[in-house]
């Protein structure tokens, strides 16, 4: 959402932090060759959703702070913990009043937003509420007041700022979760494809799967992420330059793709792709892609840890080059991938299974209660469809006995909706005898030839 110039402003990591994942800042790959350096290309732009509920408002909320000069020159001046710590959003009550109008505004749409989700979340579990108190309701959403429904103030961008960079740190957490229920999901449908199977057939597959599994363990070894050797490998084999010219102020240099200062999540995490290619290759039956994914997770988590020291999810130069000269950066200890051991234990697994069977347990009494339902319906319809074809005849017949009735009354008959239906009088015999001299004797006198016109002129 972001454009480019904002995006690429020198701003302080706190809000960087915020800043850099909102606007899907991507990594750029660099091609080297012979030292030569080319001119860096800029990607398509792309949004990458940070995975939070309110990721647009996040989005939104930024670009106008970044449009007020006040807003943006304090923020070039704060530190990471007056971001933080929400020192930084009292600054708000200085921004100009058009942007405050955006924000107001922006607030409102997003406090509608979340009623509407709070009301579809009510219907899909059939909640009967006459009266919904929404201010209450609203408290769950922690990322704005709820008891302030119509302007921005202070105390919304504290909210979101501290919100932001909780439900972030715990982000990476939750991915762990999500993998680990992959890869259990993954083991219990092989289990039971086995189960489905005769026994010689079984013995034959699982032989198949152990030999695809020592397959995928046949890899050349893996520098650990941010080591001499793994940054030396991208020197050399990405970046096209000498391996015994290698400068870690220039290797900084060359990865900050964006020119920001620091390395973000995405810079780090390109970093590792010639590692990664060196265990998976998605051409491979044996070779998962998700778990590839997940190595790389625990790659930029790892340097992270040994690196960044302020845990502001960024890299400075300042910290990229102190780790250089840490003992581990010149003597690692061997990285473990994935297929060393597995992400859940046994009774994990036993306790995930069980929650699988409760599940489709519901499901098939959802479904029973569905089916009955489904017939109670039909039997229904067949109930009305015969009481109204009962309310038909039984019209049908009233109008029978009206039409008979009215017959014996000598009235005219009645039409379909009531009406009375006039026809034309046939004239009695006796009628027909007495008027029949009179037309006898018109016809006389109409048939009688006409006398010839006088005073013509005679012609010889």
């Amino acid at each position: 959402m972001l454009n480019t110039d904002v995006r690429r402003m020198k701003l302080k990591p706190g809000w960087l932090l915020l800043l850099s994942i909102a606007a899907g800042v991507l990594s750029v790959p660099i091609d080297r060759n012979g030292g030569n350096q080319e001119p860096k290309e800029e990607v398509p732009e792309e949004n990458m959703d940070t995975g939070l509920y309110y990721d647009r408002y996040l989005r939104e909320v930024i670009e106008v702070l970044e449009t007020d000069p006040h807003f943006r020159e304090k923020l070039q001046t704060a530190n990471t913990e007056d971001i933080k710590n929400g020192r930084l959003s009292k600054e708000l009550d200085l921004v100009s009043h058009h942007v405050r109008t955006r924000l107001d505004e922006l607030k409102r749409q997003e406090v509608s937003r979340l009623r509407m989700l709070l009301k579809a979340k009510l219907d899909s579990t059939n909640t009967q509420s006459v009266q919904m108190d929404h201010a209450s309701l609203l408290k769950q959403f922690e990322h704005l007041d709820p008891h302030n429904q119509n302007t921005f103030e202070a105390k919304d961008l504290e909210l979101l700022i501290s919100t932001a960079t909780k439900d972030l740190e715990n982000y990476d957490a939750e991915r762990h979760e999500e993998f680990k229920r992959y890869e259990m999901l993954k083991e219990h449908e092989r289990r039971e494809y086995l189960k489905g199977l005769d026994q010689e057939k079984r013995e034959k597959e699982e032989k198949r799967m152990q030999e695809l599994k020592e397959k995928h363990r046949q890899h050349p070894k893996v520098n650990a992420p941010g080591s001499v050797a793994q940054l030396r490998e991208v020197w050399e084999e990405t970046d096209g330059l000498d391996p015994q010219e290698f400068n870690p102020k220039t290797f900084f240099k060359l990865h900050d793709t964006n020119e920001d200062g620091v390395l973000d999540e995405q810079e780090l995490e390109a970093l590792f792709t010639k590692e990664l290619e060196k265990v998976y290759d998605p051409k491979n039956e044996e070779d998962d892609m998700m778990e590839m994914e997940e190595e790389r997770l625990r790659m930029r988590e790892h340097v992270m840890r040994n690196v960044d020291t302020n845990k502001d999810r960024l890299v400075s130069l300042e910290e990229f080059l102190k780790s250089t000269e840490k003992k581990e950066f010149n003597n690692p200890k061997e990285w473990e991938t994935l297929d060393t051991e597995p992400v859940y234990t046994e009774e994990e697994l036993q306790r995930f299974e069980a929650e699988l069977r409760d599940k489709e347990e519901e499901l098939k009494r959802r479904a029973e209660t569905l089916r009955q339902e489904q017939e109670l319906l039909k039997e229904r319809g067949k109930a009305l469809e015969a009481q109204r074809r009962e309310y038909q005849q039984a019209v049908l017949e009233m109008s029978q006995r009206q039409k008979e009735q009215q017959a014996a009354d000598g009235q005219p008959p009645a039409g379909p909706n009531g009406e009375l239906q006039f026809q034309p009088q046939t004239q009695k015999p006796e009628d027909k005898e007495a008027k029949a001299p009179a037309e006898q004797q018109a016809e006389a006198q109409n048939s009688l030839p006409a006398e010839p016109p006088q005073n013509l002129p005679l012609h010889t």
